[in-house]
């Protein structure tokens, strides 16, 4: 029994679907923390392998080469930095004020009846720097005041800027998950922001755009009194209003003490150009002079660094921010991915050892007999996930050390491989429900009750996880 559990393909597969058991009543039922679920699962899978202590853990004089710190630091030492540098860029923006500079010109432009796509780009364009949940707490007042303008259902706002917020923090780095999952799968994220926008946008047009439209004109909700009252919001109001009137006389105009939307574009951009033209700085430009000092300011963290000095001058310093101000800043911004970094790196763990264990092998193999491709298994093992436990992070990093054996044995192509991460990703945000933290924040800020949530921001996610996988597997076909 022994024997067939550690060497054969059905004894591995259910060591595998066991660990993964045992991970999810962990966190479920037991309510641990998901980076000890994983640890412990990981340890749990190790040993019923029957894998050597040294193999796992080291020895007393030196773990360098063990499971438990190759895991961790291989995949931490990728994204730790990436994730950092991303998550200072996006709270520099936030303090400077850039949301709203972007809100109200796009908002401008738009008009009444283009508030909802206004809110939607919003989301689209401000969410590839910010954490979601951050994106909420800063946009919400703001989906409050033009919806109160509107006069129409919250929802219609809501919806839109959801889905814009959702779609980068699924697909595009800097987020973690994204980032995460190309640690795992080893691709660059040049291929992981093109096919994250090509499968991504579509997504987003059709979860926040044109069901947010259907399903805003059936559930009315209204705006809540303590969340928009005062002096404030009268003026902020008036101050739209007058926005508005002036653009369709001479075009939009910034206020002094705020940013222009030039440069807030400009900040953004930066780092995504510069790793897109390394990435593929090695196609265009192969032999070139100029391919080193690409490849070294395309790196993610170097252009990463690069947007974070741009923001600290020309959103702080030169408008009189002080560095003490601005250093506190970065430094409070760090303070909640803490837990998030030790969860990638539990779930790095725990794919380490299912590739010493043979389990990718197997599956591999299992995968080889039934005809099922790669990114539908790494789509469907990822949904499961998502809807069992509620966590899309925990979702992307046990997905991607599950299918990352079988990327490997099959020698994909870049592009190939980040379609398949696209695909975890679509996977890891299927179905928010009761057990999402995301759920609850997004049912308290925007005053819907948990059926109205369920109708309006579950849907949203399912279809933004379903077409985003169907554009990510149609490539697949191609490519």
């Amino acid at each position: 029994m022994v024997h067939w559990l550690q060497h054969e393909t059905g004894g591995l597969l259910l060591l595998c679907a066991v660990s993964i058991a045992v991970l999810l009543f962990l966190i479920i039922k037991v309510r641990l923390e998901p980076f000890i679920a994983l640890v412990v699962s990981s340890f749990a899978l190790a040993l019923a392998a029957g894998l050597s202590v040294e193999r796992i853990v080291g020895t007393a004089l030196s773990s360098k080469t063990s499971l438990l710190e190759t895991g961790f630091g291989g995949l931490l030492g990728h994204i730790a930095p990436i994730v950092g540098l991303g998550t200072i860029l996006g709270a520099i923006l936030e303090r400077s004020g850039g949301a709203d500079v972007l809100t109200r010109r796009l908002l401008a432009v738009a008009g009444e009846r283009g508030a909802p796509l206004a809110m939607g780009l919003t989301g689209l364009i401000f969410g590839v720097p910010v954490f979601f949940d951050v994106g909420i707490f800063v946009l919400a007042p703001l989906v409050y005041i033009t919806a109160r303008q509107g006069g129409r259902s919250l929802v219609l706002y809501a919806l839109p800027l959801l889905a814009g917020l959702s779609m980068t923090h699924a697909f595009l780095p800097p987020h973690p998950g994204p980032v995460a999952a190309a640690g795992l799968l080893g691709v660059p994220l040049g291929w992981l922001i093109v096919f994250g926008l090509i499968c991504g946008v579509p997504a987003f047009l059709v979860s926040g755009v044109v069901w947010g439209a259907w399903i805003g004109k059936r559930v009315v909700v209204a705006v809540p009194e303590e969340y928009v009252t005062g002096e404030k919001a009268a003026e902020d109001a008036a101050e739209e209003e007058r926005d508005r009137e002036e653009t369709a006389e001479r075009g939009p105009e910034r206020r002094e003490d705020e940013p222009s939307l030039a440069l807030v574009g400009l900040i953004i951009a930066v780092p995504l150009v510069l790793i897109l033209l390394a990435t593929f700085g090695t196609v265009w430009w192969k032999g070139s002079a100029a391919l080193p000092a690409l490849t070294f300011l395309g790196n993610p963290v170097v252009a990463l660094t690069i947007a974070v000095l741009l923001a600290m001058y020309l959103l702080g310093t030169r408008r009189g921010v002080p560095a003490a101000e601005l250093s506190e800043l970065a430094t409070r911004s760090l303070r909640p991915i803490g837990m998030i970094l030790l969860v990638i790196g539990g779930g790095a763990f725990f794919g380490s050892v299912v590739s010493a264990t043979g389990v990718g092998k197997a599956l591999a193999d299992t995968l080889s007999d039934a005809g099922l491709p790669v990114i539908v298994l790494a789509y469907l093992i990822a949904c499961g996930l998502r809807l069992a436990q509620g966590s899309a992070t925990v979702a992307i990093v046990t997905t991607g050390g599950i299918v990352a054996p079988l990327v490997q044995a099959e020698h994909h192509s870049q592009a190939h491989v980040a379609l398949i991460a696209i695909a975890i990703s679509a996977g890891s945000i299927i179905a928010s429900h009761v057990n999402d933290g995301g759920f609850w924040i997004i049912s308290r800020y925007f005053n819907m009750s948990v059926r109205d949530t369920l109708r309006t921001w579950t849907v949203l996610e399912t279809i933004l996880s379903v077409v985003g996988f169907a554009m990510a597997a149609l490539l697949s076909v191609f490519i």
